[in-house]
């Protein structure tokens, strides 16, 4: 379980933590980007550094003039650095939103995960990164109430701003840990019969800020794809298909039981 601390000025240190059989490192980076939190964490939100080392990442988030942070950043090899104290607001989300509310990084928990990301030559995420997470998340919730549904990636809660963590991301198997929410898509379900409409409330239903399908502008199909990153990762291009109505409709249905 993880040593929490309540300070900003932690000493650097890096020591094995849990008993399962992989054993996370984590060092202290504090970093003085955050502010007061007013409100409970009921979120946890995932991002890919999207920078070309783990180095250039921790650099610019312990950067004062940089004014962005996270909670946590993952390394490729496993290796966990706590930047910000989860009792403190990191500035992890920028303009975002989720089921109606902004101020994402008031209620939410932010980690990194160092990978250059689609502009640097985005690739998998590494074994011992996701076991990391694992590891990570799983003591995460054991202090915070999450929902199942509010463990997210950032294209979510910033749909056409962001794509991390991006299409690679195994969400399936974060779920399979005990972390996020991945409902039995290979149900016999057919696909809804009100078309776009219908894929609008339930993503609506779900979470999502969803705009009008007939916007001018490409934010319906931003917020489409936003949802197939995170459900839909092999067919990404923000088309409302059959497969993604259905998709959409099983995790509204499956939301609410949880």
């Amino acid at each position: 379980m993880l040593i929490q601390h309540s300070r900003q000025d932690w000493p650097m240190v890096c020591f094995p933590l849990g008993s399962a059989p992989f054993a996370m490192r984590l060092s202290d980076r504090p970093s003085p980007n955050f502010d007061v939190r007013n409100g409970g964490v009921d979120m946890l939100i995932l991002h890919y550094t999207g920078m070309k080392s783990a180095d250039e990442a921790l650099a610019r988030l312990t950067l004062p003039e940089s004014r962005v942070s996270a909670h946590y950043l993952i390394d490729e090899d496993g290796a966990v650095f706590r930047l910000v104290a989860e009792d403190k607001r990191a500035w992890h989300a920028g303009v975002s939103s989720w089921r109606g509310r902004g101020d994402i990084n008031g209620a939410s928990i932010g980690i990194e995960l160092v990978n250059p990301g689609h502009e640097w030559g985005y690739r998998p995420f590494p074994e011992r990164q996701m076991a990391a997470l694992e590891e990570l998340g799983r003591d995460i919730l054991k202090r915070q109430r999450i929902p199942a549904r509010h463990v997210l990636g950032h294209s979510d809660v910033a749909p056409g701003r962001k794509d991390d963590p991006g299409e690679l991301f195994d969400w399936q198997r974060l779920a399979k840990a005990g972390i996020g929410l991945w409902p039995d898509f290979g149900v016999k379900a057919p696909a809804p019969k009100g078309g776009v409409a219908e894929l609008r409330r339930n993503l609506i239903a779900f979470g999502y800020a969803c705009p009008e399908p007939d916007v001018p502008d490409d934010s319906f199909a931003e917020t489409v794809r936003a949802f197939q990153l995170h459900f839909r990762p092999e067919h990404c291009d923000g088309a409302p298909d059959d497969e993604t109505q259905r998709r959409a409709a099983i995790l509204a249905r499956a939301a609410d039981a949880v």
